[in-house]
């Protein structure tokens, strides 16, 4: 018996789990919903048109301040779930993938550049399934300045700014791509620790 009067295995005892369906988990999924309403309004009137390029662009800023409030929820009202560290990354490579392609093929960004951030993306997706069983591997500090510097470029990218804004487009893109990359080498060293480690424990 507890101090309480009440049976160590009860209920009372028992710290409550965390539900599944919560807000932040809500707008997770919700950055998700926006993706096709965000393609839409990309490629709308052959994806040029100045007014639309401006509605693409504030779903997109829309969807990516979602990544914002749904983490500080999340860690605030102690809502932190698996689900949750496994669906965020995934709406946000989504979001950032479907812009990027949708840049892509209307001539506006270069399909290296592409190529670079979506092949980095995956293979991190991948790993974190890879050492799913032995650990979740949440998103660093590094991992959320990418994703910043990530949403920052593409949205110049999306706003017909015009010609002027070609070198401000290429410098902090050049600052994504080398966040991203250095990131996704941060991800690779934590996934081998953290296989080794529950490989590890399992043989003790």
């Amino acid at each position: 018996m507890t101090p309480d009067g009440t049976a160590p295995n009860s209920a009372a005892a028992r710290p409550e789990s965390v539900p599944l369906v919560n807000i932040a988990n809500v707008l997770t999924v919700s950055r998700l919903a926006l993706v096709p309403v965000f393609l839409v309004a990309l490629f709308w009137a052959d994806g040029h048109d100045p007014l639309w390029r401006w509605i693409a662009t504030g779903v997109f800023v829309l969807a990516s301040i979602t990544d914002r409030i749904d983490g500080a929820l999340a860690r605030r009202r102690g809502l932190v779930t698996d689900f949750g560290k496994v669906a965020d990354p995934i709406a946000d490579k989504a979001l950032t993938g479907a812009a990027l392609i949708g840049l892509s093929l209307l001539g506006d960004l270069a399909w290296w550049i592409t190529w670079v951030i979506i092949g980095r993306e995956l293979a991190i997706t991948a790993l974190r399934f890879w050492v799913i069983r032995h650990g979740v591997i949440a998103a660093s500090y590094g991992g959320k300045v990418k994703t910043l510097l990530q949403a920052v470029a593409v949205g110049l990218y999306l706003m017909p700014l015009g010609g002027w804004a070609e070198p401000v487009r290429w410098l902090v893109m050049g600052a994504a791509l080398i966040a991203t990359v250095g990131t996704g080498l941060d991800y690779v060293v934590r996934a081998l620790r953290l296989r080794a480690a529950g490989r590890a424990k399992g043989q003790a």
